[in-house]
Parts: structure tokens; C-alpha cells; sequence
């Protein structure tokens, strides 16, 4: 089994990298082996705030956030 630690530090709106990381993690919880963690530090931890406003033309940043949580680890 593969271990996986993502560390996410850029808040959720505003630049794509926080984004791509939960990107990254959704795809490799796709995988059979994979155990994957997300590590939200500094300003993403704004990430796992419930009830945010999206922006408009941006991505739904919880409802990733809900997505990875059910199947692996986030910890702020």
C-alpha cells in the first residue's frame, strides 16, 4: 500500500494550488493501495470552513473537501 501526504498551505479562493491539491488527492484515492492525507495548514484551513459563499466561476472548495474526507484523511 501507498502512503500519500498532501500539505496544502494557499487559501481556498483566489489561486488554483490549493485546488490541484485536492485534485491530486481525489485521484489518488481512485487508486486500489492508496492511503492518501491532506494536511491544511496557514490559510487553507479556510479550506475546510462549512457554509462558505463560492465565488462565481470558481470550484465548490467543501464540497471537495467533504469528498476527500469521506475517503481518506484531513487534518488542519
Amino acid at each position: 500500500m501507498k502512503s500519500w501526504l498532501i500539505i496544502l498551505n494557499d487559501g481556498p479562493y483566489g489561486q488554483e494550488r490549493s485546488y490541484n491539491g485536492m485534485r491530486l488527492a481525489l485521484a489518488l484515492l481512485k487508486q486500489a493501495e492508496a492511503s492518501v492525507r491532506v494536511f491544511l495548514m496557514g490559510d487553507a484551513v479556510a479550506c475546510a470552513m462549512k457554509g462558505q459563499m463560492t465565488p462565481q466561476s470558481y470550484y465548490n472548495v467543501e464540497r471537495i473537501i467533504t469528498s476527500i474526507v469521506k475517503r481518506g484523511a484531513v487534518a488542519t
